[in-house]
């Protein structure tokens, strides 16, 4: 017999599908119990509310998108700085596929208390590892007002340049949006900044968004 932790999580990753396909209107009960492939009663027993509904879905996927963010391995605090921030951008098709609903659900908890406590929540850590690696760019062990301003500004910035990328398709390609990462972070560090060796990119000369298609600039 599936476990009910199991079943929660393998229900709240159909929802993330739907929202990614077809935005927050796309979600239902009925069209989870369809494509879960389990009774109308079973999507209410985990899920008794349209906001409970949401909320996991929401943790579900940002839960996935900040795990990776800070699991980042390099050693070099702007190199680890880069590195997280390419986590938040749609530079290959499974983080398209984030960005788009967490851009939905973003949207959604300006008026979903539920949503907004999960999205204050992820904000928090991953500006706390951002500060970090702005504090050990310069040698310090402890964050200051400097480097948390400065990880609001990184954040705020590729949160932007990712839903430029999102709602307006065809306006950045994935090696784009990836060099406007690296002169931005050059503009925050005391020194240049140091690219990693990224993951690939898929088509990295495709157009970011629904319908990507190659010819990138």
């Amino acid at each position: 017999m599936e476990k009910a932790s199991t079943r929660t999580e393998r229900l709240a990753e159909v929802m993330v599908e739907l929202v990614a396909e077809g935005g927050l209107e796309a979600l239902s009960v009925r069209a989870v119990a369809q494509r879960g492939d389990v009774s109308i009663g079973t999507v209410q027993y985990h899920f008794p509310t349209k906001e409970a509904m949401l909320e996991q879905a929401f943790r579900q996927v940002v839960g996935r998108v900040s795990r990776r963010a800070l699991a980042t391995q390099e050693q070099d605090p702007v190199s680890r700085l880069v590195a997280t921030l390419h986590q938040l951008l749609p530079l290959d098709d499974e983080r398209l596929v984030e960005a788009r609903v967490v851009m939905a659900f973003s949207a959604a908890a300006a008026v979903h208390p539920g949503l907004a406590a999960v999205q204050e929540e992820v904000l928090r850590d991953v500006l706390a590892a951002l500060a970090r690696c702005f504090a050990q760019d310069r040698g310090a062990t402890t964050t200051n007002d400097q480097d948390r301003t400065r990880a609001r500004v990184a954040l705020a910035t590729t949160d932007g340049l990712a839903l430029h990328a999102i709602s307006a398709p065809g306006t950045l390609s994935r090696r784009e949006l990836s060099a406007c990462v690296d002169e931005l972070v050059s503009g925050l560090v005391s020194g240049p900044a140091r690219t990693p060796t990224p993951a690939p990119l898929g088509d990295e000369t495709g157009r970011t968004g629904r319908g990507d298609a190659p010819g990138g600039q």
